[in-house]
Parts: C-alpha cells; sequence; structure tokens
C-alpha cells in the first residue's frame, strides 16, 4: 500500500514499548509525528529518538504526538530505550511500535522492496486532527532527519490550515508569508490582513505573519 498527501492515515493496533496503541484512539485530536526505524540498536536512528525526546515541549506547544516504529519485539524496544536515555542523555518519551508482522509497515508503505523485503525505510508522516496525511519525507538510511524541518513543517501547516496564507521558500516562524493567489479581493485583503503586502508582482504578494 501507498499512502499520499490527503489520504486517512491508516489506523491499526499494534504493541508497543508503553503497550497496546489503537493508533487513531492514542492521537485523539492532536497532530502526530509518525517515524520509521529499519532496527533496533541502530546508529543514526538512535541519535533521532534522543533528539525527538528533547524536542517535547516543542512537539507540545504544537499539539504533536510523536510515535516511533521499528520492526523489532517491544522487550527489544526496552533495552534500546535504555541505550538512548544513557548515550544522549535524555530519556524517550513516546512509544515505539514493535512491527514485528510489518502490519504497520505495509500500511503505511514503509517497505521498499528494491532498499529492502525485510526493513523499513526511514520515512516519517505528519498527521493532523482530522487524521489526514499532511507531510510525507523519506530518508536514506546514512542520513539522519532533520527534526529542525519537521518542526517548520509543522508550523506552515498550523498556520496555513487557519489564515489564507502560504509560506515561501526557508520561511521560519515570524517571517513574512505569501497571500494566496485565490483572494483578489482588496477590501478581503484589508480585513485579513490589516497590516498591509507588498506586491513583488500580482501573484507574489508579502504580508508579515498575521498571527504575529
Amino acid at each position: 500500500m501507498t499512502i499520499r498527501l490527503g489520504d486517512t492515515a491508516p489506523d491499526f493496533e499494534q504493541d508497543s514499548s508503553e503497550g497496546t496503541i489503537k493508533f487513531h484512539e492514542w492521537l485523539g485530536d492532536s497532530w502526530g509525528v509518525l517515524f520509521s526505524h529499519p532496527a533496533d540498536y541502530t546508529p543514526v536512528c538512535t541519535t533521532e529518538l534522543g533528539f525527538t525526546a528533547k524536542l517535547k515541549d516543542e512537539f507540545a506547544k504544537r499539539n504533536v504526538k510523536a510515535i516511533a516504529l521499528s520492526v523489532d519485539d517491544a522487550e527489544s524496544h526496552k533495552g534500546w530505550i535504555n541505550d538512548i536515555n544513557e548515550t544522549q542523555n535524555t530519556t524517550v518519551n513516546f512509544p515505539i511500535i514493535a512491527d514485528q508482522d510489518r502490519k504497520v509497515s505495509e500500511l503505511y508503505g514503509f517497505i521498499h522492496p528494491n532498499a529492502s523485503d525485510t526493513l523499513t525505510v526511514r520515512s516519517l508522516v505528519i498527521i493532523d486532527p482530522n487524521k489526514k496525511v499532511r507531510l510525507i519525507i523519506t530518508y536514506p538510511a546514512s542520513t539522519g532527519r532533520n527534526f529542525h524541518e519537521v518542526l517548520r513543517v509543522i508550523d506552515s501547516l498550523q498556520l496555513t490550515d487557519n489564515y489564507k496564507v502560504a509560506t515561501p521558500a526557508n520561511w521560519q516562524d515570524g517571517d513574512d508569508v505569501v497571500i494566496v493567489p485565490s483572494i483578489k479581493d482588496e477590501e478581503e485583503i484589508k480585513q485579513r490582513f490589516p497590516k498591509g503586502y507588498k506586491a513583488v508582482t500580482p501573484y507574489l504578494r508579502l504580508t508579515p505573519q498575521p498571527n504575529k
């Protein structure tokens, strides 16, 4: 199965380092970050899980829950978590799904046969409170994920869900944003963006971030 942007994130029930997870129920009305790992005790993933744990407050203020996945069992996960906590100077504060039967990996398309028939690729999926898939990034085994980029995308998604704007290249929270092209009426623009805007071209109009 291949998931695409806008699809409903597949629901599942699976064991984890924190017991049985019923995914949609576990997410509740939160945003979710689900990210896969090829196996326990892998070096790059160890750093990623440790860094994710350190982002707990950043995720919390954005109403985001993190959940990881690996094809090893829950007991193996618990041993790996001890290593992560010790080597990364943190405390893992989110579940790691035990996907021994590859059920979740198959649902989400995390098995890429040309890479490996048995191990998951290192994919990351952002899911909104309506359980819709909003972002999919797949990394090679040799490259650690950029979690600052994950937070940046979440900021952009949450902003653009609430305002008629888009975020330009390299945008960071607090930078100017783009007024969407579908808004053409000047009165509507004045109402929505009272701080005004700069028209670089008729279709590229920059305005201060409306929630700042």
